[in-house]
This record gives structure tokens, C-alpha cells and sequence, in this order.
């Protein structure tokens, strides 16, 4: 049993990730000591660990090692894991923007190393910014507090990988928001608009991509909220037009009411900022002139493959002939090449499969059509090869792909058909044609004596019956819409149905990080959770979103004041556990403090 154990956890711990992280603050002030701190969520083989040479600080102190170790058992299956902390304090040497080069560790024998990271160095008092090192002092006003997020603390960019593409040439623009303080939620205003573009959005709201980047000479955090693929259709300059954000921005100050046993306080206030993307202009050119005539708009790299149909084969009888263009481009535009068959063949619809890939680099896959005939004629003929012209953008240039020339010999119908006449353009699918030859009947010839086989359905029981079905579903569907239409002009109404779902999106994110043991996104989540769950519940606008507003709220709709203030201490403890060094509060049980919280409100509300 001991053994089965151990062996369970072995293989629990070892699936298990292995993640290598460094936490540091965004800027520092020139003479001020500060925690650079490199987790490690495995345990490290011995003597393994090398620190970056720190060059531009003075190591104050460190390493300082830091282990942790839980065990969980869950459904009968029993997990271990691991924490290791290496903690150095640092001090800067001079004002600049310098890099702290990567960490490397190694764990059975592996080694994982961290991200560089950029550090901002400022003068005492050159920064205003909640994270800059500026100090509020006893006396300022609550009113001042919008001053202390500078104009370029909070800054949304389109970050465009070219301002000059051809006509269908793949353009990558990402809508990158930099921060140097620390928000609680993001209203978008408006959604993006490409005017003479086709898009393919790639955005992915579960994984968005977080960084830190060095912008203007400052040190921000970043994170791409929206990621698209962009064709130009139209030729010259086009606009990717703004769009507009409003950030929540939280800062931290020191309280102006000291209490007598544990001195000053800390106090957070939610700033709203609206920010805006710039306006970015495109240069589309057009492709060059003396495209072959088979070229269609394709642009990119790509191959073709092609199925030849059976080189002998009888009259009346269906084949298909199969392209397959692959590669990187254009692949939604690409065309079917034309299939030069001579008249007498009877050619149908061609059937087109496909698989596409969208990327930030772009598309990629392939289009596959299929072009089902049938010769009605014997004899022999020369097949002359299918081509496909295609804009090269490494070379420049256009480039034809040909298919080999075929010779067909079509043998006489062994069924003793004679030749027979069909309508083109009938739209038959590929299995139909390959009935074509079985079906064909000449026309009876003398004088038919036509009657009717069965009583016309016009104005018949079943066909008045059949009408009354379909106004009957028509009114009822009417009502639905109308209804629906109600219900999404009314915006409180939508909020409010949707505030529920949106908070246990978010309680799931923040039990991800828990799991991750990731303090910091977790309290960030957690916030998320809770205040937009009462803005979107209560209907309470982002500029209003104060304990007091939503205590008045809760009070209106019949919510006890001991819940009330259970909403206050959790806002609080998460406040406090965000920018303490020391964990106020266990993250387990803020987590079923809040889930719990938001249940018993659902409960009385629905009353």
C-alpha cells in the first residue's frame, strides 16, 4: 500500500509543469532597496540554481531560500507539490532603464531559465505614479487622486507588423494595452473597425498574451486584448480606425486617520482613465502588371497536386479530376483553376473542400477541388495542363504551377448507348453524374396518352392544413423575436442576467492561479470577480463602483448587513494581500468567502 502511494504521487507531482518565474517591480527609485524574487513550482537539483550578475544594482542581500511543500488528496488519488523561493534585495546604482538578465535552474537535469526582464530607474520624485515611488502625503485631498496616474501611465496602442503590404497581402495588427499601474477591469467602448480590410480575428480571450516591455524610455507591463489578421482588398492608403478603452485603474495611499495601535493604514481608490488607441495608416500597393491570365488574386506560396482521372475509360461514364492547391497566403480567396475540356465533355459543379489555419504570420492549409465530367463521345484527346498563377511575395514575382498534359481515350459504350442529349449547367452533385449514364432515356416517339396520375396537392385538406402549420409557427416565432428584441434593448436587463455567468468565469480564472499559487493574479481575479459582478448586477456605473454604493444596493434588495460587510472584509483582504509582503489571508479561504458570498446574494435577489 506504501509503495502504490508514493507512486501516485510521483506521477501526480511529476505531470505537473515545471514553471520558473521572476517577480519584480516595474520601476524603483534611485538609493531605494527593493525584493527581486525567482520562484521556482518544483524542487530544484542540487546546487543548480545560478543568479543573473545584477549589473546596475548593489545585492543588498540574498539569496534568501524560501521552500514550501503540500499534499492533496482529491477522489482517491493523492498529489505532492513543491515551492522554492530565491529572494535578493537589490539596490539601484543610477537613474536608466536596465535588464535583469535570465535565472537558470535546473530540475532532473533539465534546465529552465526566466524571462530578462526590464527594470525602470528614476530620481526620488521624478515619478508621480502609483508604482514610480511617489509618496502621498498626510494633507492631499481625495480630489488629487486622479493626478497621481500620469497621462502615460496607462497607454493603448495598435501595434501594425507593416505599413506597406501588397493588395491580399497578410497584415497582423494587435491592440496592445501598457500599463505602469495596476487596474481592476477594462470596459472596452468601442470594437474595431477595418474598413477596405477582410478580417480573421485571432484573439483568444482564455489565453491573452502578458508581458513587459520598455516604451519611450519607461518600463511598462503589457497585454494584447485584441489580435487580428487583416487582407487588404482595396488599393492605397487605408485607416485602422481608434478604439476606445476605459481602464480601472487602483491606487494605493497612505491614510490620513492613524490608529492608535497599528499606526497608518493604506487606502485604494478605483480610478476610471479612458484611454484610445492612434489612428494608423496602411500603404497598400497594387500587384504588379502582367499577370498571366489564369492568375485569379492568389498571393502567398503555394503548391498544387493533381489527381489525373483513368487515362482509358467509356462513353457515358463519369470521372473527376482533383487539384489540391496547399500553402501560406490567401487560401479564403483562392479560385478554382479552369479545366480546359474539350465540347464534347459535360462538365458539373465543382465540389471544393478545404482546411484553413489563421496565424499571426497567416493562413495557412489547403483548398481541394474536385470536377466530376463525363465524356459522351469516344475517341481520343489531348487534355491540355491546368494552370495556376499565383503572386510570389519572397520572389516578387508571379508564378505559374502547371499540371502534366493528359491524353484521354475514350472507348465506345459497352451498354450500346447512343449519343445523348443533356441540359448543362444542371448543378449535379458528383454522385448524380456517375448516374448520368444508367439514367439517359431517348424520347418516346407516336401520340402519348398522358392522365394524371394522383389528385393535384394545390388546394387540397393536407395542403390548407399545411398553410395553417405555417402561419401558426410564423406568429410564434414573430412573438419570440419581438420579445428577444425587448429584452436586449433593455442594457440593465442584459448586465444583470449575465452578471452571475461572468462572475464564475472569473472565479474559475482566479482558482487556476490559486492552483498556480500565483498571489498576485489571484487577489487581481478575485477583485475582478467582485466588482463586476455589482456593477453588472446592480447596474452600477465603473465611475460609482464604491463599497458604499454597493452596501446601499445590497441593503435596497433585501441582503443582509452581514453579508454587506462580508463583501467589504473580502475587498479588503484582497486589497491588503495585493500590496502586503506577507500573506494577510489564505487564498483557500478568501476563494470560498467570495464564491459563497455571491451565491447567498443570487439567492435573496431571485426571491
Amino acid at each position: 500500500m506504501t509503495a502504490l502511494s508514493a507512486l501516485a504521487i510521483f506521477s501526480a507531482s511529476g505531470a505537473e509543469k515545471v514553471t520558473f518565474e521572476i517577480n519584480s517591480p516595474l520601476t524603483v527609485a534611485v538609493g531605494e532597496a527593493f525584493r527581486v524574487e525567482f520562484t521556482l513550482n518544483a524542487e530544484p537539483d542540487k546546487n543548480s540554481f545560478q543568479a543573473p550578475t545584477f549589473e546596475g544594482f548593489d545585492v543588498i542581500a540574498g539569496p534568501t531560500v524560501s521552500t514550501g511543500t503540500s499534499i492533496e488528496y482529491r477522489n482517491g488519488q493523492m498529489s505532492k507539490s513543491y515551492s522554492y523561493a530565491f529572494t535578493y534585495v537589490l539596490l539601484p546604482q543610477a537613474a536608466g532603464n536596465v535588464t535583469l538578465g535570465a535565472a537558470e535552474v535546473k530540475v532532473d537535469g533539465e534546465t529552465y531559465r526566466t524571462t530578462p526582464t526590464p527594470i525602470e530607474i528614476i530620481n526620488e520624485g521624478s515619478s508621480q505614479s502609483s508604482q514610480g515611488g511617489g509618496r502621498r502625503q498626510s494633507d492631499e485631498e481625495p480630489a488629487d487622486i486622479q493626478s497621481r496616474i500620469a497621462k502615460d501611465d496607462i497607454l493603448l496602442r495598435a501595434v501594425v507588423s507593416r505599413g506597406s503590404v501588397y493588395k491580399n497581402e497578410p497584415l497582423h495588427v494587435s491592440f496592445k494595452l501598457y500599463t505602469r499601474v495596476p487596474y481592476v477591469n477594462l470596459v472596452p467602448e468601442s470594437a474595431p473597425s477595418f474598413n477596405g480590410f477582410w478580417s480573421q480575428d485571432l484573439s483568444d480571450p482564455n489565453a491573452a498574451r502578458v508581458g513587459r516591455e520598455t516604451y519611450n524610455g519607461k518600463v511598462y507591463e503589457t497585454r494584447v486584448l485584441f489580435e487580428y489578421l487583416l487582407y487588404p482588398q482595396q488599393v492605397g492608403t487605408l485607416t485602422i480606425d481608434p478604439v476606445d478603452l476605459t481602464v480601472v485603474a487602483q491606487v494605493v495611499v497612505q491614510s490620513r486617520n492613524a490608529d492608535p495601535f497599528f499606526g497608518r493604514g493604506h487606502e485604494v481608490f478605483n480610478v476610471p482613465r479612458k484611454v484610445q488607441s492612434q489612428r494608423t495608416s496602411v500603404t497598400v500597393k497594387p500587384l504588379p502588371a502582367g499577370a498571366p491570365s489564369s492568375f485569379t488574386g492568389a498571393v502567398g506560396s503555394f503548391t498544387m497536386d493533381t489527381t489525373l482521372p483513368s487515362e482509358h475509360f467509356a462513353a457515358n461514364s463519369a470521372e473527376t479530376f482533383t487539384v489540391k492547391i496547399s500553402g501560406r497566403g490567401n487560401l479564403t480567396f483562392v479560385q478554382a483553376p479552369k479545366l480546359p475540356l474539350p465540347t464534347s465533355f459535360e462538365q458539373y459543379n465543382v465540389k471544393t473542400t478545404e482546411s484553413i489555419n489563421p496565424s499571426s504570420s497567416g493562413i495557412s492549409g489547403y483548398r481541394q477541388f474536385e470536377y466530376p465530367f463525363i465524356a459522351r463521345a469516344e475517341g481520343t484527346y489531348s487534355i491540355d495542363p491546368i494552370e495556376f498563377t499565383y503572386f510570389d511575395l519572397q520572389r516578387n514575382e508571379y508564378v505559374t504551377l502547371r499540371s502534366r498534359p493528359m491524353t484521354l481515350e475514350i472507348t465506345p459504350d459497352e451498354r450500346g448507348g447512343g449519343d445523348a442529349v443533356v441540359m448543362q449547367g444542371r448543378g449535379l452533385s458528383k454522385e448524380e453524374v456517375r448516374l448520368l449514364g444508367e439514367d439517359i432515356r431517348f424520347i418516346k416517339l407516336g401520340n402519348p396518352q398522358l392522365r394524371a396520375a394522383r389528385v393535384p396537392f394545390l388546394f387540397s385538406g393536407a395542403y390548407w392544413g399545411l398553410l395553417g402549420l405555417i402561419v401558426v409557427l410564423f406568429v410564434a416565432v414573430y412573438a419570440s423575436l419581438r420579445k428577444r428584441i425587448r429584452e436586449s434593448q433593455n442594457l440593465a436587463l442584459v448586465r444583470g442576467k449575465r452578471a452571475n455567468k461572468v462572475a464564475v468565469q472569473r472565479f474559475r480564472a482566479a482558482k487556476g492561479y490559486m492552483e498556480e499559487q500565483n498571489r498576485h493574479a489571484f487577489y487581481e481575479e478575485m477583485l475582478r470577480a467582485l466588482w463586476g459582478y455589482m456593477g453588472d448586477k446592480f447596474n452600477i456605473p465603473v465611475a460609482n463602483l464604491t463599497k458604499e454604493n454597493v452596501r446601499e444596493e445590497l441593503h435596497k434588495r433585501g441582503v443582509s448587513a452581514e453579508d454587506s460587510q462580508r463583501f467589504t472584509n473580502i475587498i479588503t483582504q484582497c486589497d491588503e494581500a495585493q500590496y502586503s509582503p506577507a500573506e494577510s489571508a489564505r487564498m483557500g479561504d478568501v476563494y470560498s468567502e467570495g464564491v459563497d458570498l455571491i451565491s447567498r446574494i443570487e439567492a435573496v435577489i431571485k426571491r
